[in-house]
């Protein structure tokens, strides 16, 4: 199971800016009230923090995708939220992913270039020649950690920001993430799957996320620990050696 009644795990509390560990599973934002969201929990978090009797003000500039855990900012003022949200926009925000595949990448280390489609009627999107209309051109860097058995652990930096651009493009080359299923995965991070498969969880995780304070305009760099549940893939036994 997947439990996302679990208290925040606050990653950075400076002044407007707050960053918190997404747990996979957990939707970001735009859910009717009621539904879990982590822009819910954090609203929670504030507003007991700060004893507001009333609605708190939470600015959200980008999300990661339901399946996927790691780094999320939030903004505390409107003028933050702004000026955080243009540097996602202008691509000025470094955003590290570390990711667990089925498939050792050959060669070990590369950039990937392709054009991809969305299809927002299946939530999902794929690669396609760049003649097709409404294409548009996506690229990564990826390198691996290291390997144990089958399971290769990589280290992804994506160069432009896609919808569901790394697990495409990665299940492209038949990289598949454990549990992406949705993109052709045979294995999953949980004993048992979930009966809501948009749930599920990938081993996919927002490590890092080096941005610049919106008020003193200074580089910080915010790294999220990776999820307990990646604990079942041997690829992680490298990291302790």
């Amino acid at each position: 199971m997947i439990a996302l009644d679990e208290p925040l795990e606050i990653l950075l509390d400076d002044g407007p800016v707050l960053a918190v560990n997404k747990p996979a599973g957990l939707l970001t934002q735009g859910v009717p009230h009621g539904i879990p969201s982590l822009e819910s929990k954090v609203k929670a978090y504030l507003k007991e923090r700060f004893g507001k009797p009333g609605n708190v003000y939470l600015g959200v500039p980008h999300r990661l995708d339901r399946p996927v855990s790691g780094v999320i900012v939030f903004a505390r003022n409107s003028k933050s939220a702004r000026r955080l949200a243009e540097q996602f926009q202008q691509r000025q925000v470094r955003k590290i992913y570390w990711g667990v595949v089925e498939q050792p990448p050959e060669p070990a280390a590369g950039t990937l270039t392709d054009w991809i489609l969305k299809l927002p009627e299946a939530a999902r999107a794929e690669i396609v020649t760049a003649e097709t209309p409404g294409a548009r051109e996506c690229s990564l860097t990826y390198r691996v950690l290291g390997a144990v058995a089958d399971r290769c652990l990589l280290e992804i930096e994506p160069l432009t920001g896609r919808m569901h651009q790394i697990r495409v493009q990665l299940a492209r080359r038949g990289w598949h993430l454990d549990g992406d299923f949705a993109y052709g995965a045979t294995t999953g991070l949980l004993a048992q799957r979930l009966a809501d498969p948009r749930a599920e969880p990938i081993a996919l995780h927002a490590r890092s996320l080096t941005f610049l304070h919106p008020v003193r305009y200074d580089s910080l760099t915010v790294t999220a620990p990776l999820p307990a549940n990646w604990s079942t893939l041997g690829t992680l036994r490298f990291l302790s050696e």
